[in-house]
This record gives C-alpha cells, structure tokens and sequence, in this order.
C-alpha cells in the first residue's frame, strides 16, 4: 500500500487546480481532485483522503458550507484557499471547522508548509487508507491502480488503466469523451476513447452491450457507477 499522504485538492479553477495536482505530486503527495462541493463528496466516497484543500468560493455550495457539513461526520483536515483575507473570513472559515486558512494568491511553498504542519498534529488512524470500488466481481485500488478479480489482478493496457482511474475519480458523475481524450493522452482522439471503453466493457461487464458499470451518458460522456 502506498504510505503518501493523500490530499484533495477541491477547486472549481481549473488551471489552479491542475497545477496544485503537479506541485503537490511532485512533492512526494497523492493527489486526486474535485471541481465543486459536490464532486468531492463523490470523490470521498471512493477514496479516503488524510487531507483536503478546499476552496471558498465557489458556484453552487461554497467551500464553508461544505467544511461545516463534513464537520458533523468527519475529522478530515481540513486547509481553506480564499481570495478573502480579512480578518473576519479568516474567523468564519476556523469556526466553521476548518483548520488552516490560506489566503489567495499563495507561494506554493507556504502552502507544502501548511499541509505539512497540519499532517504532523494530525493523530494518524491505522487501518485502511483507501476505499476501494466495488464494480461487480470486480474491485478497482485507487492508489495500486489495480482491477482485481478476488486474488487476481486483471491485465489492463495502460490506457485502459489511465481511463478507468480518471473515470473511478468521477465515480457517479459523467465524464466527457473529450476530457478523457484529452487526460489520457490520446491525442484529443475521442473515438481513441471508445475503444478503450469497449475493451473495458469486456473485461468489466457480464454483458458489454448493456453495461451496468461504464455507462455511457448521452450527449454527456462516460460513467462509472459502482456497487
């Protein structure tokens, strides 16, 4: 099992948020990310993270009412990023649970420093770091990036292992083709994706022309729906 500390980086920017994924990977975490409120609730269910970075504002439930939800049913970590920097915000975002307060723009240096500190103070549970999915007979380890049938690891291409790792991120929400194409290095090549999926589909599925896992969502993408 992968010992890095795994931290969720929750911001509707999307360039922010890619370039947090690379500094943050490249500086020895694992990272997985979320676009709004509710994509890192979807994220949660799938993996556990030791730490999340969440953004204030953001469209639909912004990032205080989400801290203050997670609050009554988890002790995650919680590091707000906001461009607010009044004393007041920096207030609201500790009472409502939140254990550090970052304020936008940052030195991505400050922001390692921040995390680091937090995870030292944080009492480390032992047991198991990641939820996996459950996709049948089958079950997808986030962090090995593995498929396994029981004891068995089931060969998969690496684009097939790329897909399915970006989809199971999403787990419950449609991805696009293009975004897919894009992610998994294919050249922006959606039907490059297709047949991926199709390869999926017949190593995930007891019938691949209705699959009950990697849906597609018409006019929308691609899904993966576990158990």
């Amino acid at each position: 099992m992968d010992d890095k500390p795994h931290i969720l980086v929750v911001d509707d920017d999307d360039r922010l948020r890619q370039l947090l994924r690379k500094y943050l990977s490249d500086n020895g975490y694992l990272v997985t990310t979320a676009a709004s409120a509710a994509e890192a609730r979807a994220k949660l269910a799938v993996v556990e993270a030791d730490l999340m970075v969440l953004d204030v504002m953001m469209p639909g439930e912004d990032g205080l009412s989400l801290t203050r939800d997670l609050r009554g049913q988890s002790a995650l970590p919680i590091l707000l990023l906001t461009a607010m920097g009044e004393s007041e915000d920096r207030i609201s975002g500790l009472e409502s649970g939140a254990d550090d307060y970052l304020t936008k723009p940052f030195e991505p240096r400050e922001l390692l420093l921040r995390i680091a500190s937090i995870l030292r103070r944080t009492p480390k549970v032992e047991g198991i770091a990641v939820k996996l999915l459950g996709l049948g007979a089958f079950v997808w380890d986030p962090v090995r990036a593995e498929l396994r049938q029981g004891d068995e690891v089931v060969h998969l291409t690496t684009g097939e292992r790329e897909l399915l790792g970006i989809l199971a991120e999403a787990a419950g929400q449609a991805v696009s083709r293009d975004d897919l194409a894009n992610r998994t290095g294919n050249d922006a090549n959606p039907r490059a994706v297709d047949v991926q999926v199709t390869r999926l589909r017949k190593k995930l599925e007891d019938d691949p022309r209705l699959p009950r896992y990697l849906q597609t969502v018409r006019g929308q993408g691609y899904m993966l729906r576990p158990d």
